[in-house]
C-alpha cells in the first residue's frame, strides 16, 4: 500500500492521542460517498427573537435578564453543572475503589457569539469570528487564573443533533478542579511522546500531514485543519495551531486573525456539504492552568459532525462501536477530499431569496 492512498481492505488505525484505535471498513461501501442534498426550505430566522433567552436584553430561564449587547456575551450558566462553592471530600463506601466520589469544583458559562439570532460561525464575518476568538482568549486566562480551576474547556453544540436546543450562536466554557478524562488521555499521550522523542507529536504528525496531503482539507499561515488519520466520524476535522503553541490565549492578533478565518473557512464547507446548517460538536484541546509547565501540550480543535450521508442519515455509535470500539466505512482520505471541493461561496448566499 502506497502511503497516503486509501486502504482497500478492512485495517485498523492507531491514534496517538488516545492510543485508541478505529476499525476501517471501505468495502463496505460501492463509493465512499453518496452525499444528498436538502431542500433548504425554511423559513429565514429572525435577527431576534422575543422568545430567545440568549438574544439581547431578554430574559433567561433563571430570571436574570441579558444586557443588550453589541458584539460577545459572556455569563454564568444558569443551570451550572460545576459550581466553585464545593466542599473537599473524598469518599470510597467500598474499601477498593469499586465505589469511590470525589468532590469537584469548577464554573460553567455560556458565551454568546454574537446578537443576531440568526447568524452561525459559518455566516459571520471573519472580524465578527475574531471577536470570538479574543474572547475565548480572555476568558481562557481570567477562568484559568481561578485557584480552583486547573483546566478550562471550551466547546460549541451546534445543532439540534448534537444537544444544541437554542439557535441562537452561542458556545460554553466548562472549567474544572481535575483534568477530564479525553485530555488527560492526550496530556499522557503527548508527555510520553515527547519524553521518548524529545518531539512534540502533534508538530511530527503536522509534518507529515503536510507531506502527504491526503487528509489536508484547508490551511493558513497560521492553521491546518484536516480529516485525521485515525478520524472516528464521518467527516470529522482536527484543527492545528502550525506554531507550537498550548493555549488560546497568549495567541497574538495575527494568529487570532488566522483562526477565525479558518473556523469560517471549516464551518462554511461543512454547511456546503448538504446544503443546511451544519450539526457539529466543536472543543479546543489547551495545555491545562495548574501553574506547571506544560511542553507536550499543542493547542487543537476537534470538530466532531454526526452526518453520514445527508441531513436525516447520521451516524450512530451503537452495536460494535458502543461495546467494542469506533469503526468507520468512509476512509479520512475520501472525507478530506469531498470537503476541500466545498470551499467558496456560503450555500446560502448562492441561492436566490
Amino acid at each position: 500500500m502506497e502511503p497516503g492512498n486509501p486502504y482497500q481492505d478492512p485495517h485498523r488505525r492507531f491514534n496517538p492521542l488516545t492510543r485508541d484505535w478505529v476499525l476501517v471498513s471501505p468495502h463496505r461501501t460501492e463509493r465512499p460517498w453518496r452525499g444528498q442534498l436538502e431542500s433548504d426550505s425554511s423559513v429565514p430566522p429572525l435577527t431576534y427573537d422575543p422568545t430567545c433567552y440568549l438574544c439581547p436584553g431578554n430574559e433567561r430561564a433563571g430570571g436574570a435578564r441579558n444586557p443588550k449587547y453589541q458584539t460577545t456575551f459572556v455569563f454564568t450558566n444558569d443551570f451550572a453543572a460545576l459550581k466553585p462553592e464545593v466542599q473537599p471530600a473524598r469518599q470510597d463506601d467500598s474499601g477498593r475503589a469499586l465505589l469511590l466520589s470525589e468532590s469537584e469544583a469548577g464554573t460553567c458559562r455560556v458565551m454568546c457569539f454574537s446578537p443576531r439570532h440568526d447568524l452561525t460561525l459559518a455566516r459571520m464575518t471573519v472580524p465578527e469570528i475574531t471577536s470570538v476568538v479574543d474572547m475565548w482568549a480572555e476568558q481562557s486566562a481570567e477562568i484559568g487564573s481561578l485557584p480552583y480551576v486547573n483546566y478550562v474547556q471550551i466547546f460549541e453544540n451546534r445543532g439540534e443533533l448534537m444537544g444544541g436546543s437554542n439557535p441562537h450562536p452561542h458556545g460554553q466554557i466548562w472549567a474544572n478542579q481535575t483534568l477530564p478524562n479525553e485530555p488527560r488521555k492526550e496530556q499522557e499521550s503527548q508527555r510520553a511522546y515527547l519524553e521518548k522523542n524529545d518531539a512534540c507529536l502533534l508538530c511530527d504528525y503536522l509534518r507529515l500531514e503536510t507531506q502527504v496531503r491526503t487528509r489536508m482539507v484547508v490551511e493558513n499561515a497560521h492553521f491546518a485543519a484536516l480529516v485525521p488519520f485515525w478520524a472516528i466520524w464521518p467527516f470529522e476535522v482536527l484543527l492545528l495551531s502550525k506554531r507550537h503553541t498550548g493555549a488560546v490565549g497568549p495567541l497574538d492578533s495575527a494568529v487570532r486573525d488566522g483562526l477565525a478565518e479558518i473556523f469560517k473557512q471549516i464551518c462554511t464547507r461543512y454547511d456546503n456539504l448538504f446544503e443546511i446548517s451544519f450539526p457539529y460538536s466543536m472543543g479546543f484541546h489547551q495545555s491545562p492552568t495548574d501553574g506547571e509547565a506544560h511542553p507536550e501540550w499543542h493547542l487543537h480543535a476537534h470538530f466532531y459532525p454526526p452526518l453520514l450521508r445527508s441531513a436525516t442519515v447520521r451516524k450512530f455509535m451503537v452495536g460494535y462501536e458502543l461495546l467494542a470500539g469506533p469503526q468507520r466505512d468512509i476512509t479520512p482520505e475520501a472525507a478530506a477530499a469531498t470537503l476541500r471541493n466545498l470551499a467558496g461561496i456560503h450555500y446560502a448566499d448562492r441561492k436566490p431569496r
